[in-house]
């Protein structure tokens, strides 16, 4: 039965009279529609094309917990997404992502995860030595090569070529990249098709395969355990005691470098920005580092009680949230609160207003991290860093105890200076730092 009440709706031509402003950041122009419009709006964005932009939080619990099975991811990443990395946990809908999460979840348990966090952190001690003291750098090209590395030695220990790893890794933003060109200029895909460029990133995913393949064929003729994560993802079993498929091995896998880096490697340079910002919090997370034992203390208990550390970690990815939409789209006609969906709509829920919503966050615009002083549970029906539901980020646990030991181990060496006026944002399929111009000075 269809609902009386009317969705506001953002007219086609203001779609278009904003293009260009869209095109290189659509985040105040959405801002401006749900101050106007109020928290769910229609947007056409062509004549018979249209996406409902949504900050509800009551919706959005509706939609990825209550009702999520009437729910589905769009074309971005069932399609879109699925020609680079193949269909695993992050892109597979149905059936196969429930088999493939049942599957895979225990291999990202606490206690599973516990064996890789000695390896994290030679990582990341290692990433750090290129910075350089009293130097002003720009952060985020060093954090997003830790944050790749840490994917890599936590999936292959020793096992990955130096050369290979330097590949995969372009390929992974090289394809990045071009997945934005295709979503925000689609009318050029005639010519990515007619002149190659389509193909040519098409190619670096067959490469990728190819050396992931060769990796994989390694590591099972060697006959050697490494307990990192291949060999738990080797060693996971259906209920019809099967393993996975080397193809969807590949598929995951690919999948963990262009969902386990990036993210990361985004959350981290924006919280060092924030620390730089705020002083006094790089104090807080010092004397927590030294009172909890410093690099004496076994890593599991550190990261599992440095709770100054998480606090200013959730405060950050509240602010600056790397995956700032979430996209679904509804299989049969559905309603909320008096509005009617046609099934096959397109909805965007923006974590990034969520997150900021005045009504729902006190001084909304204010990094407090004391607000997460009981964690990040208490505001489980408005926060969500890794999305919500049964379809919440399955590395949820990898990313926090990765990004914690991050930071303890560099504020526990340097004071953070800023050399930049404001925190800048690029929008891309992530919410991606700017202008992360930092300065260190030794302890």
């Amino acid at each position: 039965m269809h609902s009386k009440k009317e969705i506001p709706t953002v007219p086609l031509h203001r779609f278009l009279k904003h293009s260009l402003e869209i095109l290189k950041n659509p985040l105040p122009f959405h801002r401006q529609n749900f101050n106007e419009k109020g928290d769910i709006f229609r947007l056409k964005i062509g004549i018979n094309n249209e996406v409902f932009f949504i900050r509800d939080t009551a919706f959005a619990q509706y939609v990825l917990q209550k009702n999520q099975k009437n729910y589905v991811k769009s074309k971005i990443q069932t399609v879109d997404l699925v020609k680079y990395v193949g269909e695993g946990l992050l892109t597979s809908e149905g059936e196969k992502w429930k088999k493939q999460r049942k599957m895979m979840q225990p291999a990202f348990h606490k206690k599973q995860l516990e064996n890789l966090l000695s390896g994290m952190r030679d990582t990341i001690v290692s990433e750090y030595e290129a910075i350089e003291a009293n130097k002003t750098l720009d952060l985020f090209p060093i954090l997003n090569d830790l944050a790749f590395q840490t994917v890599v030695k936590s999936l292959f220990t020793k096992a990955a070529k130096g050369k290979d790893m330097e590949r995969l890794q372009f390929i992974t933003e090289a394809n990045q990249r071009m997945l934005v060109r295709e979503l925000r200029q689609p009318y050029l895909g005639w010519w990515f098709n007619l002149s190659g460029t389509l193909n040519k990133h098409l190619n670096f995913s067959k490469e990728a395969r190819t050396i992931l393949k060769s990796i994989v064929e390694e590591r099972k003729n060697s006959g050697k355990r490494y307990d990192d994560l291949l060999d738990m993802l080797l060693e996971t079993r259906y209920d019809d005691g099967k393993g996975m498929s080397e193809e969807q091995l590949i598929d995951e896998i690919l999948i963990i470098f262009t969902a386990g880096h990036e993210t990361t490697s985004n959350a981290l340079t924006f919280t060092f920005q924030l620390l730089a910002k705020h002083p006094e919090w790089q104090d807080r997370i010092y004397d927590e580092w030294l009172n909890l034992g410093g690099n004496d203390t076994d890593l599991m208990s550190r990261v599992s009680t440095s709770k100054v550390c998480q606090q200013v970690l959730e405060e950050s990815m509240r602010l600056y949230p790397p995956a700032y939409f979430i996209d679904r789209v509804n299989v049969t006609d559905d309603a909320f609160n008096g509005m009617h969906f046609d099934a096959g709509s397109n909805l965007l829920f923006s974590v990034y207003e969520m997150h900021r919503h005045p009504n729902l966050w006190e001084q909304s615009e204010t990094f407090l991290p004391e607000r997460f002083n009981e964690g990040g549970r208490q505001f489980s029906a408005q926060y969500f860093p890794f999305g919500a539901g049964p379809r919440k980020c399955i590395g949820n646990n990898f990313a926090m105890f990765e990004m914690i030991i991050a930071v303890s181990e560099l504020v526990s060496k340097y004071k953070i200076h800023a050399d930049f006026d404001r925190i800048e944002i690029t929008p891309l399929i992530t919410l991606k730092p700017k202008n992360a111009f930092l300065r260190f000075e030794e302890r």
